[in-house]
C-alpha cells in the first residue's frame, strides 16, 4: 500500500490537553511515525504556524491556538520497497530507566537521568529520556518533562504523568516555590562558606550553529547561590542553588566567578579537562542531587534525591586520599 500523503496544510485547534505543552511535543505526538528530526525540520523552516505566526520547538502551546501543519508524507508500515517484503516487527526495546526510578504514583514519574542523555530529541539527537520512556509506556495517555537537565548533567528529572501535574508543578517553577541543589567540582579553592551570584545571562548562537550562553547586561535575570561543601588545595565541590532556571545557569555562572567545573567542554578550561581524563573524570561534574516540591495532589512537600554517581564519587575519594579536605 502505498504511503498516506497530505496534499495540503491541515488546522489544528488545540485543546485543554495541549495547554502549556510545547509545540516540538504536541506535532510529535499528533504526526505519529513522523521523525522528530522531520519534526524540527518544518519548525525551523517556519512551515508550522501557531495563530498564522512562525514558532520555535520550545513555544507553548495554549487552548484554542490555531497549529498549521505542512503536508506531510508517512510511510505505512506495510510498505514495500523495490519489490521487497515488509520488514518483521521490530522487537521491543528494553526498558531504559527501570533501574533508575526514584519515585512514581499517578501524578508523577522520578528517575535518575545519567550523564550522556539528552532529555529530548532535537538538534541532531534522535532520542532522548521522554521519548524513550514513551516507548516503553506505549499505554501512558499523558508523559511530559516537567523540567530539563542538560545532557551531560546527571540526577533528577521530574515527568509529569497528568496535565493538571504538569501545570501546577510548572506554577511552581515559574513562582520559585520548588527548591533545586546541585553538587558541582569546581577549578580552585572557594572562598567563603557561601556566595550568591547574580548576573545576567544572553543566549548566542555560535557560527558552527551551536547554542552558547555568556553574562551579558542585557541579558535575563539569573541568580545562583553556592555553598563550599568541600575544599581541597585545587578543587572545591560546592552545591549550587538554583534560584531562576535560565540555560547553562550554573556553568557559566561558576566560569564567570573564576571556578568552572571540572570537566565542563563548553565553559570549564580545557587544558585541566585533559588532565581531569587521564586522571579518571571523563564527564561534567555537575550533578542534580536533590528536588523539593509541593506534590500536585496532596499538597505535600516531597523532596527527590539521587546520589553521586559512582564514577563522580570516585573521583572524589580519589581526591581524598591525595589532598586531605576541609569543611
Amino acid at each position: 500500500m502505498k504511503g498516506l500523503s497530505k496534499e495540503s496544510a491541515t488546522s489544528h485547534e488545540v485543546g485543554e490537553e495541549g495547554e502549556a505543552q510545547r509545540i516540538d511535543n504536541y506535532l510529535t505526538r499528533l504526526l505519529k511515525g513522523v521523525p522528530k528530526s522531520h519534526v524540527y525540520r518544518i519548525l525551523r523552516s517556519g512551515e508550522v504556524r501557531v495563530n498564522s505566526r512562525r514558532v520555535g520547538p520550545e513555544h507553548r502551546l495554549k487552548a484554542g491556538d490555531r497549529v498549521r501543519v505542512p503536508p506531510i508524507r508517512v510511510a505505512h508500515r506495510s510498505e514495500t520497497a523495490a519489490g521487497r517484503m515488509p520488514a518483521a516487527p521490530r522487537t521491543p526495546v528494553a526498558p531504559r530507566f527501570a533501574g533508575r526510578i526514584l519515585f512514581e504514583d499517578d501524578a508523577l514519574l522520578v528517575i535518575d537521568k545519567p550523564a550522556g542523555v539528552a532529555v529530548h530529541g532535537g538538534s541532531g539527537v534522535s532520542s532522548g529520556v521522554i521519548e524513550q520512556l514513551r516507548h516503553e509506556r506505549p499505554q501512558a495517555r499523558f508523559l511530559e518533562l516537567v523540567h530539563r537537565l542538560d545532557r551531560d548533567t546527571s540526577g533528577v528529572l521530574v515527568l509529569a504523568k497528568k496535565r493538571s501535574a504538569l501545570t501546577d508543578l510548572h506554577r511552581q517553577l515559574r513562582e520559585g516555590a520548588a527548591r533545586k541543589l546541585y553538587l558541582a567540582l569546581t577549578k580552585g579553592r572557594w572562598t567563603g562558606p557561601a556566595r550568591t551570584v547574580a548576573a545576567p545571562l544572553h543566549k548566542y548562537v555560535l557560527p558552527s550553529g551551536e547554542r552558547r550562553v555568556r553574562v551579558h547586561d542585557e541579558g535575563q535575570t539569573a541568580r545562583t547561590i553556592f555553598r563550599a561543601k568541600r575544599l581541597w588545595s585545587g578543587y572545591s565541590l560546592v552545591e549550587a542553588e538554583l534560584k531562576t532556571g535560565r540555560t547553562h545557569q550554573i556553568r557559566v555562572h561558576l566560569a564567570h566567578v573564576g571556578h568552572p567545573i571540572a570537566g565542563d567542554d563548553k565553559y570549564g578550561d580545557f587544558d585541566l579537562n585533559k588532565s581531569l581524563a587521564r586522571e579518571g573524570l571523563k564527564r561534567m561534574f555537575l550533578h542534580a542531587c536533590q528536588l523539593t516540591v509541593r506534590h500536585p495532589v496532596s499538597g505535600e512537600a516531597v523532596t527527590f534525591e539521587a546520589p553521586l554517581p559512582a564514577e563522580l564519587a570516585t573521583f572524589v575519594d580519589r581526591l581524598n586520599a591525595a589532598d586531605a579536605p576541609t569543611l
